[in-house]
């Protein structure tokens, strides 16, 4: 009991601390693209420390799964994880367990699901809005213009992946702005933000009272528009998305008087035009070790007891 035990309270502890040291930190914002990474391994291992806690705990209450997990195992590494000491727990752990995973499960299908059919009716209403053309085909242009009045820029995803943006977009946006919000929106598409988005959604819906879960969902929407800031301005110049995105979003009250519906937009923007150092290649590849370390931590504490039969 004591290695499921350990992976449970493992799982449960990077859950609850996590979300307070990253809040805490200020490098973050430096380094978006770290800090996706560090976040998605921080998730991978609480979800990892309680898939290997269901497992131990259903090999210690039931007989027929303990013969699958250890079944080319030796009789001395079987021993080494006294499965037979569990008591009744085990059991009761391993449902529970099973039960989350299932609901996590369910909430990613159906955060998938209702993602497909968002992008279902927004073509739709892109047909109706720009119609094909005599011989044109559904999906076959990455670049869509529609006539509006609201400046609006944004990436469609999906097997065919378009660009759409208003007509009120193109007259506002000034020489190499508009080449900067393209940059931005190609950004999301090639590092595949909507699935990010989509399993931080899944999560926090599904345990909304799991801190951990809560935290990812929010931070992955503020870090993949910094990180796709970053690469335009990569490509044109801070100053450039900078004045893109006041050009985009001036007309809808972000940047007061009063409090903003979007505070995250003037953030997005003051972050452009007062920039900061980036760490150093050595801590940003520490960082990175590190983060990889959070999921391999559980799978260390479930073989110790196998190492040392064996060694």
């Amino acid at each position: 009991m004591l290695v499921s035990l350990v992976l449970l309270l493992l799982g449960a502890l990077a859950a609850v601390v996590a979300p307070g040291l990253m809040a805490r930190a200020r490098w973050p914002e430096r380094e978006p693209v770290v800090a996706l990474w560090v976040w998605q391994c921080v998730v991978a291992g609480v979800l990892l420390s309680f898939a290997l806690s269901m497992t131990f705990s259903a090999a210690a209450a039931w007989q027929a799964v303990r013969g699958h997990v250890f079944a080319p195992a030796p009789h001395a590494v079987v021993e080494a994880y006294a499965l037979g000491a569990y008591g009744p727990w085990s059991a009761v752990i391993a449902v529970l367990l099973a039960l989350g995973g299932l609901w996590t499960g369910v909430m990613l299908v159906r955060e998938v699901r209702r993602a497909r059919a968002r992008r279902r009716r927004r073509r739709e209403e892109l047909l109706v809005r720009s119609p094909l053309l005599p011989g044109e085909k559904p999906g076959s242009g990455r670049l869509v213009v529609l006539e509006g009045e609201r400046p609006d820029a944004w990436w469609l995803p999906g097997s065919a992946p378009q660009l759409v943006i208003t007509t009120a977009a193109l007259s506002r946006l000034k020489g190499r702005q508009l080449d900067a919000v393209l940059a931005h929106e190609q950004g999301h598409a090639q590092a595949r933000h909507d699935w990010l988005l989509h399993c931080s959604a899944a999560l926090a819906t599904g345990f909304g009272q799991v801190p951990v879960f809560a935290a990812f969902r929010d931070e992955m929407h503020r870090l993949v528009e910094l990180a796709a800031d970053d690469v335009a301005s990569r490509r044109f110049g801070r100053l450039t998305i900078a004045l893109a995105l006041v050009e985009l979003n001036e007309d809808r009250g972000v940047f007061g008087p009063g409090p903003a519906p979007d505070a995250q937009v003037p953030q997005r923007v003051n972050r452009l035009l007062s920039p900061v150092e980036r760490l150093t290649a050595a801590r940003r590849l520490r960082l990175t070790a590190a983060a990889a370390m959070v999921p391999v931590l559980p799978l260390l504490v479930a073989f110790v007891p196998a190492l040392r039969a064996l060694g």
